[in-house]
């Protein structure tokens, strides 16, 4: 098995059993701090945390599966 393949196959395993991660922009702390001042992340807006691309993917395969088999 190559690198890359084991590399995706982790990631997927990762994906399926922490589908969640910290939010990029804020740094998990759901606020932007800034010279105004403190607010609510624009991005998770201060859920703190954001769906993996990886699982998003999956989501995403899975609806147009299960919409195209109907």
């Amino acid at each position: 098995m190559t690198a890359a393949a084991l590399g995706l196959l982790a990631y997927a395993a990762l994906c399926m059993l922490q589908p969640f991660a910290r939010c990029r922009k804020c740094g998990g702390d759901g606020e932007k701090h800034g010279w105004l001042g403190t607010r609510t992340c624009s991005r998770c807006h201060g859920d703190r945390y954001r769906l993996r691309v990886g699982r998003r993917l999956h989501n995403a395969w899975r609806r147009t599966y299960r919409d195209g088999t109907r």
